[in-house]
């Protein structure tokens, strides 16, 4: 059995439990690293989502009710799923998404785990005895929230939109899940198929890729409760506005600029090996990528040799095709926006010293050195394979520059010494740090998120988390007989 038997999904609107045209149309979904179109992709419209919420908050009511064990088996024979056909779906992530093999294994890893974790949540504690002034018993319980807006971007569809939705679902919630529409098909199709396959009742799990009319319906329909947004800063403030506006929970994951300071007394080959990864991986289209190398001078020249040259060795191609290290970047607007961003920061004195060309959407993994602080690679969230370095002289300038800026995603820390390391880290407001480590890590039990423009704190991963991101707290009081007033 394959999951997608077509490559006309012209019909794929998943809502009410069933597969239907979309009612803005259809359009083509594009493989960048040949430009082909690699199928037909129903795309949803605003009327889409007002029966989506209907469905989903008639459809969570039964659910919500089921023993935890039912709720808790879909979970598991959804990780199954992910494992029983991780070779059709790292197919179809590799072309749509121009993912390279590295990136795919995770993906589908981490899939699986997520559905896994989740299968743990319906049997969990759900609440909490509390003491009383009066004679009853007083409850503190956990109850879902009622319908989940999952809103997911485009660069790691699977598990941007698994660690949402799998939880969700577990917890009792019905989920519209939208999907970024240049990625619908791992990051929507698949999902909503494994899912089915499952054994997931209709209507608990809809699908609806479209456009940022589609999400602002999300946010605004009455029928759904919690929004959950991965994507960027600036459509997230917008989310959380019209979220507050309309008294709805917002959990937004945002962009980063992660720093990576490599300290006086790092081993150069050990940390390049860890910049290399952190900068390059997935074409460096990851909100945790290292995008701010702050180097000790006494590493400082040796650092900046070594990476230029790891970067110039690095293949780029079709991963479709041929084992690469890079893969290409989504569309041409995101390939001009970091070829921009690296021509801004060489106007402003940054030096080129490796990469800083493309063809087509394969754009070399770049390096620049001696970036200023005020350039814009080093002030912004570049989203591509671009390495900037900046001397720092002292440890407290590495500090003050690590806290810069208003991101505070992830950081990693290059040291011998790793409680100095963590001690470094406690005044760096970020909400990941990983000592001896580069900035791009991912587990489906770790609490994951960012504090200032990353986001609204951890509310993806482990129990704690997820509990909090998908449920409501409910006050409970039982008496064996009624009090007596005084009116």
């Amino acid at each position: 059995m394959t999951l997608l038997d077509t490559a006309d999904w012209s019909g794929n609107v998943f809502t009410a439990g069933s597969w239907q045209p979309g009612q803005a149309g259809a359009y083509a979904v594009i493989e960048p690293a040949t430009g082909a179109e690699l199928g037909r992709m129903g795309q949803a419209g605003v009327d889409d989502v007002a029966s989506a919420g209907l469905a989903a908050a008639e459809a969570q009511r039964a659910w919500a009710a089921l023993p935890h064990p039912a709720r808790a088996a879909v979970m598991r024979r959804a990780g199954d799923l992910w494992q029983q056909h991780a070779e059709e779906i790292a197919g179809w992530n590799t072309r749509e998404v121009g993912a390279t093999s590295g990136i795919v294994g995770f993906s589908l890893h981490i899939a699986a785990e997520e559905c896994y974790q989740a299968a743990g949540l319906p049997g969990h504690p759900l609440g909490e005895v509390l003491s009383s002034e009066e004679p009853r018993l007083a409850l503190a319980r956990r109850m879902p929230a009622g319908v989940v807006a999952v809103i997911s971007p485009f660069n790691v569809p699977i598990i941007l939109g698994i660690r949402s939705v799998a939880p969700a679902l577990a917890l009792g919630n019905a989920v519209i899940l939208k999907p970024d529409p240049r990625t619908a098909v791992t990051g929507g199709a698949l999902m909503a198929r494994i899912f089915e396959e499952a054994g997931l009742p209709p209507g608990v799990l809809q699908m609806l890729p479209g456009g940022a009319d589609v999400g602002q319906a999300l946010v605004t329909d009455p029928n759904v409760r919690v929004i959950s947004f991965t994507g960027s800063t600036g459509v997230g403030r917008r989310i959380g506005a019209l979220a507050g506006e309309h008294l709805k929970r917002a959990h937004l994951e945002l962009g980063g600029n992660s720093a990576l300071l490599v300290l006086d007394d790092a081993d150069v080959a050990e940390a390049v090996n860890l910049a290399t990864w952190g900068s390059f991986f997935h074409q460096g289209q990851i909100c945790m990528t290292t995008g701010r190398h702050l180097v000790a001078a006494r590493v400082y020249d040796e650092y900046v040799e070594a990476l230029a040259a790891k970067a110039a060795s690095l293949t780029v191609g079709n991963p479709a095709t041929e084992e690469v290290a890079l893969g290409p970047v989504i569309d041409a607007g995101q390939r001009d926006k970091i070829h921009g961003l690296v021509g801004a920061s060489t106007t402003a004195g940054a030096k080129l010293v490796a990469g800083g060309t493309y063809t087509d959407l394969f754009y070399r993994p770049t390096v620049l050195a001696d970036v200023p602080v005020a350039a814009s690679a080093f002030t912004e969230e570049i989203f591509g394979p671009v390495a900037p370095v900046t001397k720092v002289n002292s440890v407290e300038d590495a500090i003050r520059l690590a806290a810069a800026g208003d991101y505070g995603l992830s950081l990693g820390i290059v040291t011998k010494d790793p409680l100095r390391g963590l001690a470094i880290a406690d005044q760096i407001p970020t909400g990941i740090v990983h000592i001896n480590d580069q900035t791009v890590n991912d587990e489906a039990n770790a609490p994951f998120g960012g504090v200032r423009a990353s986001g609204t704190g951890s509310r993806f991963g482990g129990t704690t988390a997820n509990l909090e991101a998908f449920t409501e707290t409910r006050w409970i009081t039982l008496r064996s007989t009624p009090p007596t007033y005084p009116l």
